[in-house]
């Protein structure tokens, strides 16, 4: 974030990773979304992107072509400008974006903040980490990996632009730590702890089988280790609900803290206008800093 004056402020972030999808086209359009997300993550607005490239010397240059129109499309969805970009050879292909964007300073978004009696929601459901990593193993259909794509691919935007009016006390987008571990940081430092409950979570409905399956990415097991001493998982909670917690999700639905009466009104509002959302978790005083899954 860098200050420009008392009514502009500059949101500047980078992301960019290898590819999680076959199709250049929609892995070009997901690795946008992903990188635009942090922007309205902190109630910004992108303004102009570049892009970065890593792309091995051998391979077709129609692929970069189809990566590149998938991003741009995205772009222009997100009504922000590409102002050019780098790439450098690269054995193994990767494709992101460095993205500028503006907010005012008053109406920033922290990853901080939730207070005690607020709830946490959800705009997208959990499980694309794991649902990935079954899709490499060839055993997911056709039609439930367009579905998780497309998710992947939703901007971020209307869901800001919906949750924007209302009281919110933090704002992250749900992205590598997963839901256990920017959840968590909505209430570090505060001596709050998160309640929850497990049945409640918004999920993808096929995470079961795939976890079941043993389908699990490696940052999910490192996000477990990294919060396992904040983490209290009571008797009976399902295997498959403890991994989507920990499970790293790419271009994952923004998470918003407010008080429960408005959490509700936003959520009928978000769903009216066809997207997710799901109450996450509560945020109390007690246990303090704990991340408490029911």
């Amino acid at each position: 974030m860098y200050l420009l004056s008392d009514e502009l402020a500059l949101i500047e972030t980078v992301d960019f990773f290898t590819p999680i999808v076959d199709d250049p086209y929609t892995f070009g359009q997901i690795a946008a979304a992903n990188a635009l997300s942090d922007v309205y993550a902190m109630g910004g607005v992108p303004i102009v992107a570049l892009n970065i490239v890593g792309f091995p010397s051998g391979m077709e240059l129609a692929v970069l072509r189809e990566i590149l129109r998938g991003g741009l499309d995205k772009l222009k969805e997100a009504g922000c400008a590409l102002g050019g970009g780098h790439s450098i050879n690269d054995p193994e292909l990767k494709y992101g974006m460095a993205v500028t964007g503006t907010v005012h300073p008053s109406r920033i978004l922290k990853n901080h903040g939730a207070l005690a009696g607020d709830v946490l929601l959800l705009t997208k459901p959990l499980g694309t980490g794991i649902i990935n990593t079954a899709v490499k193993a060839g055993v997911v259909p056709d039609d439930v990996q367009r579905r998780v794509e497309a998710s992947m691919a939703t901007l971020n935007k209307r869901a800001l632009e919906i949750a924007l009016p209302f009281e919110l006390h933090a704002c992250t987008d749900i992205t590598g730590f997963g839901l256990l571990g920017h959840g968590l940081e909505m209430v570090d430092g505060s001596g709050l702890g998160l309640i929850v409950e497990s049945a409640r979570l918004p999920v993808f409905p096929e995470l079961r089988e795939y976890s079941d399956m043993g389908l699990l990415p490696g940052g999910l097991h490192r996000n477990r280790a990294h919060r396992q001493c904040r983490l209290e998982i009571s008797p009976g909670v399902p295997q498959h609900l403890v991994d989507a917690v920990c499970d790293p999700q790419t271009s994952g639905g923004l998470l918003v803290a407010l008080p429960e009466p408005a959490a509700d009104a936003l959520r009928k509002e978000l769903r009216d206008a066809g997207l997710e959302a799901a109450i996450a978790a509560q945020v109390v005083a007690d246990p303090g800093e704990r991340f408490v899954l029911r």
